[in-house]
């Protein structure tokens, strides 16, 4: 018996029968869908750590005690690392299931999908997108401390020359500034270096470099808009701060 007719007596042994070409091509659609969807949990994830980054205001780590490192592992909430590594296995899992991903090795998988990842979520982050993704995941129930929560409790800390607030009001040298806890504060500012993008209203967001001089009076050696480095500023978005 020759092979040709081995394996055809092999398939009617087994009871083989071919499998549909719309079993292949809705295969394929689902992994390249599983693909993208991994793309863009990568690009929400990429864009919420660029916001966190930013939240830092690394250009005032000089003046507290924290390194770069510390200032923003204590801002960055690890929820957002953790959606962006399910992404990669996840990318990595569908592509290797497509009929050419046996020949495509998973350095290079990794590699394409976190560059379209990257360029994806600093497109979201441009557009604004980072924050009012921060938003809808805080309101969805889960223990989630927000990267703007997280930033009041390092910039809470008036003992440590950190102080932030929304301004009451202003006279001459001097501020009235209402803590996120509540707390009024009278903040001398004269000689206070003043960020030239800020306006010193009432209503303003604002965050204080300085010296606390007893309770409720606070000397400011640097005043910065509440939102980050070259940012106007926006009130925080956190729990309680709808």
């Amino acid at each position: 018996m020759d092979p040709a007719d081995k394996m055809i007596q092999s398939i009617k042994k087994q009871q083989l029968r071919p499998t549909s070409r719309w079993y292949y091509r809705l295969r394929e659609w689902v992994i390249w869908s599983l693909f993208a969807i991994s793309i863009v949990f990568g690009a929400m994830a990429f864009s919420v750590i660029l916001y966190a980054i930013q939240q830092a205001d690394f250009n005032l780590v000089k003046h507290i005690s924290h390194s770069n490192l510390e200032l923003l592992l204590a801002i960055l909430p690890f929820i957002w690392i953790a959606m962006m590594i399910v992404g990669l296995v996840l990318a990595l899992i569908s592509l290797k299931n497509t009929w050419r991903g046996y020949k495509i090795s998973p350095l290079r998988l990794i590699s394409a999908n976190l560059a379209i990842s990257v360029l994806l979520g600093i497109v979201v982050f441009i557009g604004g997108g980072a924050t009012r993704l921060e938003a809808a995941f805080n309101r969805t129930g889960f223990d989630y401390t927000s990267i703007q929560e997280r930033k009041q409790m390092i910039w809470s800390h008036p003992e440590e020359g950190m102080l932030s607030g929304k301004i009451e009001a202003v006279n001459d040298d001097e501020l009235t500034l209402s803590d996120f806890g509540g707390n009024k504060w009278t903040v001398d500012i004269k000689d206070a270096f003043i960020a030239p993008i800020l306006a010193l209203d009432p209503g303003e967001n604002i965050k204080l470099i300085g010296v606390q001089k007893s309770t409720g009076i606070f000397h400011a050696d640097e005043i910065r808009p509440w939102g980050g480095p070259g940012s106007p500023s926006a009130g925080p978005r956190g729990k309680g701060h709808q």
